[in-house]
């Protein structure tokens, strides 16, 4: 079996690549600016970057595509938020702590702790933990930012070292996306976010849940079941079903244009995904001193694997 392709950039359509690759080095210290394939990039420690494409007008973002937003690990979340806060160039975002009410914290510890495997707690949840008085457990946590061109970043706390972690995405079936991955990309279940039971391609439709939790980026809160994931190396590619009734559009010219692997054997790829029957949506084409082709996931996604040798 061919290994596991390692994850490779973001691609990103924005309308001043140095103006966000100056605030995304100002804001982790530990990434720097480059150029890949002769575009502007940012690298993480961990050899994953962000390559953008100058547009000239701000890129779409709806109708909703899958992808939702990247994040980082930090080594200490409140430390970051404390510098960010300070900087007029950075956009917090609130997390909401309940429904109809404008409460909100920049941490999701600082409300709250979970109940069981959910991110979050129901109505009912919020509702038991206010009459025992239950008290925020404080500490690491995840908090969120808006970058340039709109970009939305989750920065995690507390790690040992500064680096690109995870990609959140949006699918319309998660645990059938769970299983495109690992068919087709060969990427092994991420740990917590797989199905209580197990699933095949006939069972993994499992309709979503309905109890919306807190705390959200939105007051009306999040429905956070079913969710799954795959790795691709230390990069979680993670989600959870949509939030709202319409279908996921294709990625492509979005903000967020497309999510990028990196493979050894080009040619040995595209005989597996095409003997798979996997949608192509370019066949192999030059990408700076190397080749790639970009073929589309399971919700539209736009997914491209890069030969690097």
């Amino acid at each position: 079996m061919l290994p596991t392709p390692t994850f490779h950039h973001v691609h990103l359509n924005s309308v001043n690549p140095d103006t966000a690759i100056d605030f995304y080095v100002r804001q982790f210290e530990s990434t720097s600016r480059t150029t890949w394939g002769g575009l502007p990039a940012l690298q993480s420690p961990n050899n994953v970057l962000l390559l953008f494409d100058k547009v000239d007008a701000f890129p779409p973002t709806t109708p909703q595509s899958a992808i939702w937003h990247y994040g980082w690990h930090v080594t200490d979340v409140r430390e970051k938020l404390a510098e960010y806060k300070a900087r007029p160039e950075v956009t917090l975002m609130p997390l909401y702590t309940e429904p109809a009410s404008d409460g909100c914290v920049y941490i999701n510890s600082d409300t709250w702790p979970n109940v069981g495997d959910v991110l979050g707690l129901t109505r009912t949840q919020i509702a038991e933990a206010k009459a025992q008085g239950i008290q925020p457990k404080g500490g690491g946590g995840f908090a969120y930012m808006r970058a340039p061109d709109g970009t939305l970043v989750e920065y995690i706390g507390d790690h040992p070292a500064e680096r690109f972690n995870h990609v959140h995405m949006w699918q319309e079936e998660p645990f059938c996306a769970q299983l495109w991955y690992q068919k087709h990309l060969n990427a092994p279940a991420m740990a917590g976010r797989v199905s209580p039971m197990p699933v095949t391609e006939a069972t993994c439709k499992v309709p979503r849940g309905t109890d919306r939790t807190w705390p959200s980026l939105t007051q009306e809160g999040m429905l956070r079941t079913p969710r799954a994931g795959v790795m691709f190396g230390d990069v979680a590619v993670q989600w959870y079903a949509p939030q709202g009734s319409a279908a996921l559009v294709s990625s492509r010219g979005q903000r967020y244009d497309h999510l990028a692997f990196g493979v050894a054997d080009l040619d040995a790829w595209v005989a597996k995904l095409t003997g798979e029957g996997v949608t192509f949506l370019e066949k192999p084409y030059k990408l700076g001193d190397t080749r790639a082709v970009m073929i589309e996931g399971p919700s539209r996604e736009a997914l491209e694997l890069v030969e690097v040798k």
